[in-house]
């Protein structure tokens, strides 16, 4: 039984990693066997192209370039944890994913969508995510945020940009989620973090029922 397929999505600081955190500790506590993982990286190739991707070094070639890089990153990562995850009925649970490309090197850098589409034919095929959190905060909280995750480091090569690139972000984030309803639920971020882990528990369990998930069996990794 293939498992199921659960990304998180939005601008920076809204609590992407933290929830997909919270989220596989709870199915993991019902015997559901989780991965977690993330993009860019998630497999050993995409991390090294992580690296180039949030350290800027890639942004000087243009949006198109980092599109294709994004692509090579996740063609990799599907290749060696997404699909062998749920091949063997893990559900996968995936900090970004193709949406982003979508926003940030198409919506707001421009990219074509044409490319953008024949990047996903090649790399991602017909996998699609069961469901989708759409987390939204009001800009100045998520960069408050994430100035406090990374502490006196410098801040990415996303986290860096304008106000305006950042609100941009935002809403184009909350159209995603009012287009495509059957798929994506939008969540107020800006709320505490117990209330946000209860209203992404609540979805999940409605509409994936957990509790049915086969329990991975003892001593497999997942």
């Amino acid at each position: 039984m293939r498992g199921r397929f659960i990304t998180f999505e939005g601008g920076e600081g809204t609590g992407k990693s933290s929830h997909a955190a919270l989220l596989a500790q709870k199915l993991r506590a019902l015997g559901v066997g989780v991965v977690l993982t993330r993009e860019p990286g998630g497999s050993p190739g995409a991390e090294i192209i992580r690296h180039v991707l949030l350290s800027g070094a890639a942004k000087p070639l243009g949006p198109e370039a980092e599109a294709i890089l994004f692509a090579a990153a996740r063609d990799d990562h599907i290749r060696n944890t997404i699909m062998p995850a749920l091949t063997r009925g893990r559900w996968v649970i995936c900090d970004r994913f193709t949406d982003s490309t979508r926003i940030y090197q198409g919506e707001l850098g421009g990219v074509d969508a044409k490319l953008l589409r024949a990047l996903e034919r090649v790399t991602v095929g017909d996998l699609k995510p069961d469901l989708t959190f759409v987390l939204d905060a009001p800009i100045e909280v998520g960069l408050s945020r994430a100035e406090k995750r990374r502490g006196d480091a410098a801040s990415d090569r996303f986290e860096g940009e304008s106000k305006e690139f950042h609100e941009k972000l935002r809403d184009a984030f909350r159209m995603l989620a009012m287009s495509e309803p059957n798929r994506c639920v939008l969540i107020d971020a800006s709320v505490t973090r117990l209330e946000v882990a209860d209203q992404i528990w609540t979805i999940v369990n409605k509409r994936l029922d957990p509790a049915t998930a086969p329990v991975a069996l003892e001593g497999v990794a997942s």
